[in-house]
């Protein structure tokens, strides 16, 4: 057996970056001897520490000292904090290589923050303070849903400071005492309901939209998934092995939560769907580029002039136009969309969403509430709820039988 090698002949041990909290500086200790290196953090001391280390591993002598009386403790501010969160927020929240919605929610939550006490301690920031950025965000005249919704950001925006030991748990304890605001008791208005959009509001759209967006709304109605599900659809996401085709989203809401989404499509949305399948696997079905194609041949095809005394097609186009159609549809403008559809055909504004809505409710009066909950790809019955409206009928039906 291979004796064990002494002391002097062992390589030597790298110390660690230490910190030393009554002081706020950081340390190295070394063979019992402790170094000071400056405000732990900074880049004065990380400088210091590297040198440390570049002595130990020379063997050369470390002369011990003691923290500085004219150095004083790092202050977390609230202002930190934020910034320290918003640069951790575009890290983490991020779907298929994209940075989220949520990442600039999380910003403008704590923007309202850093504009009142931007410069005061964290770890003085408490429920009062709390109160006061919610003053400010609902004089802004955000909803109180959506108020609410921000001060949750700003208080998982502390909770992750506690849990990286910037300021004390009890800081983030003490903001969960504020409530949330509550429905007719408070002045932040109230946002109305998202309700299920007519059918007969729908037919009285689609002859205003491009055929690619009418078929975007056909198939969301038939199908009740996301607008953004609609807009992300590829055939490579499709099985159509079965009588009832399977579409997965390579990227959907609950896909954090470890949530299998499933879009199942019938024969009809099947109908919509076919012809739009003729492209790459991984090439979007739905696309502006194909919509602003298919309404020039519709302007050529229509024309009155001869060839030979106008334009010909392409040629009062520019070489580089400031604007071009895209590859895929974004939620936004597969929105503007329809917005430009209603006014065109002079109805009631409508949004993509409210076509999940529609097919919820449907889907409820026809096979029930968990049907409906399978169909959206909920977790819980009572979130389809929210989407599928109650049968006022059958209560009125049951009132005129026994009331």
């Amino acid at each position: 057996m291979p004796r064990r090698p002494s002391k002097a002949a062992r390589p030597p041990r790298v110390p660690s970056y230490c910190h030393h909290r009554a002081s706020g500086q950081a340390y190295v200790k070394v063979r019992g001897k402790v170094t000071y290196l400056g405000v732990y953090g900074s880049e004065a001391s990380r400088t210091a520490y590297a040198a440390a280390v570049a002595d130990v591993l020379v063997g050369r002598e470390i002369v011990a000292s003691k923290p500085s009386a004219a150095a004083t403790p790092h202050v977390v501010t609230v202002g930190e904090v934020c910034d320290r969160f918003i640069a951790y927020a575009k890290g983490y929240y991020v779907k298929a290589g994209k940075v989220t919605h949520e990442a600039g929610m999380v910003a403008t939550a704590c923007g309202h923050a850093k504009a009142l006490f931007g410069e005061q301690p964290a770890e003085k920031f408490g429920p009062l303070a709390l109160k006061s950025v919610r003053d400010r965000i609902v004089a802004a005249g955000l909803a109180r849903s959506t108020t609410n919704q921000q001060i949750n950001r700003i208080r998982r925006a502390f909770r992750w400071a506690a849990g990286e030991e910037l300021i004390p748990a009890c800081v983030p304890a003490a903001l969960v005492m504020v409530p949330g605001l509550r429905a007719g008791r408070t002045t932040a208005r109230e946002t109305a309901p998202v309700l299920p959009v007519a059918d007969a509001v729908i037919a009285a759209t689609l002859p205003k939209l491009p055929s690619v967006v009418a078929d975007m709304v056909r198939l969301q109605r038939l199908t009740g998934m996301r607008p953004g599900e609609v807009c992300d659809l590829r055939p490579c996401d499709l099985d159509r092995s079965g009588e009832v085709w399977n579409y997965r989203p390579e990227s959907h809401k609950t896909q954090h939560h470890g949530r299998e989404r499933v879009v199942f499509i019938g024969p009809k949305a099947q109908g919509v769907l076919l012809k739009y399948l003729a492209r790459g696997a991984t090439t979007h079905c739905f696309r502006p580029c194909d919509s602003e194609a298919k309404r020039r041949a519709e302007l050529h095809a229509a024309r009155t002039t001869p060839m030979s005394c106008g334009n010909r097609p392409g040629t009062n186009k520019r070489e580089t136009p400031r604007f071009q159609p895209g590859l895929r549809y974004s939620v936004c403008s597969y929105r503007q969309a329809i917005t430009r559809a209603c006014e065109a055909a002079k109805v009631t504004h409508w949004r993509p969403n409210q076509l999940r809505h529609t097919a919820a409710t449907e889907v409820r009066a026809k096979f029930g509430l968990e049907a409906s909950q399978v169909v959206l790809g909920h977790a819980t019955a009572r979130t389809s709820e929210i989407y599928a409206e109650k049968n006022l009928a059958a209560g009125a039906a049951v009132a005129l039988a026994i009331g």
